[in-house]
Parts: structure tokens; sequence; C-alpha cells
């Protein structure tokens, strides 16, 4: 069994805001966690592609800085920043087209022979009306399910059948666990609580919903 309040509490969460040149706000989430793992471990298991299928998803691509990649049903995009083993950053898109920015970078750091400070961040134009239903859960219940299969894989670990764990009681009190961090983080950068609310409820439902009121 996965020790899910201390999965949750290991990893530090940020919302932010600023502007693109253009006017339009940029969201960003961020995540901060220290990994059980030598550094090269750690960069390996993102950037190998026979690994990155172990604890996320499929991807096939030119794994080359400026290359393209394109993990299976999910999102691709460029490789934007390639310095072993500490930086990644790459755009994030869904589908053939996307309008303003969507990027993420990673950065790690040696803390000792044994452990490694991720950091995560994805910025993003988001439409107001996305933002205001969901708040930053939308994508960063997704990405603390991402980290906790990196984390797990590092130690050798698995949730098995990742679709299948979501669904379970184990998968689902992370993912509301989650969503109620990020409501915390949402709190934390500024929001009011109406707003928090609304994102964490509308967040769970999405991702951990009632079995009863989906059956």
């Amino acid at each position: 069994m996965i020790d899910i309040v201390r999965e949750i509490q290991s990893t530090q969460r940020e919302v932010g805001e600023g502007r693109a040149p253009d006017g339009a706000t940029i969201r960003s989430v961020r995540l901060r966690r220290d990994l059980q793992a030598p550094i090269d471990d750690v960069w390996d298991a993102l950037t190998n592609p026979q690994r990155i299928g172990r604890w996320f998803l499929p991807i096939s691509g030119d794994y080359r800085l400026g290359g393209r990649y394109q993990f299976e049903g999910n999102a691709g995009g460029e490789i934007l920043v390639c310095e072993a083993p500490n930086r990644l950053k790459a755009t994030w898109v869904y589908g053939e087209m996307s309008d303003g920015l969507s990027e993420v970078e990673i950065r790690l750091t040696r803390l000792d022979d044994e452990r490694t400070r991720f950091e995560f961040d994805h910025s993003a134009t988001v439409p107001e009306e996305q933002w205001a239903q969901f708040g930053p859960g939308a994508v960063g219940v997704g990405w603390d399910g991402g980290l906790l299969g990196l984390s797990l894989h590092l130690q050798g670990g698995t949730v098995g059948d990742g679709v299948a764990w979501q669904l379970s009681d184990e998968g689902r009190a992370f993912l509301t666990r989650s969503s109620e961090a990020w409501g915390a983080a949402h709190r934390a950068s500024g929001a009011d609580e109406e707003a928090v609310a609304t994102g964490v409820a509308n967040t769970t439902s999405f991702y951990a919903p009632d079995p009863e009121a989906v059956s």
C-alpha cells in the first residue's frame, strides 16, 4: 500500500501568475520534492524513453534539442532546453494546434550522493472560464500523479495499471487529497475562499468521481 498522506506531504506546491507579451494571463503550477535517488538516475528516468513508459506514459519522437516528442493519448511538443543532468524544458501541447503558451520545465539539483531535488513548473495561458471552474488542480493533480509514479519507479515500485489504480479506493483517495492540496496552494497564492472551494469541488469530481454517482 502507498502511504498517501506521506506522498502528498512530501511535495511542495505553488501557484503563480504572470503576463505574456500580448497581455494574456499566464498561470503556473509548481511542484518541488526531494527524491531518494542519485541525480543521474533521476535524469535517466526522465529522459530515457524506455523508462518513461514505465512510470508515466509511452512516448515517441526525436529525443534531441529541437526535436519533437509525443506521449501516447496525451500531450506532445518540442524540446527547448536539454542540459544534462540539471534542466529540461519543452512545450506541452494537446492536439495539432494550440493558442498561447504552454511549457513545462524540470530542474534537478544534487543534494548528496543519494538525494536529488526535483522542481517542476508548468506555465500556460489558460482560458478564464477553465481557471474559474477548476483552478490549478486541473493540471496540478495530473502532475502529482506523474510525480508519484516517478518516485515509486526510482524506488523499484509502481502503481501497476494506472487506469485501474485511479479508479481504486487508494487511487481515488490520493487524487482527492491532491485536489485538496492544490486548493491550499491556490489559497496561499491569494485566491478567495469561494474560488478555492469551487476549484477543489470540480477537480475532485473530475479526477475522483463518486462511484455511485457514475454507476
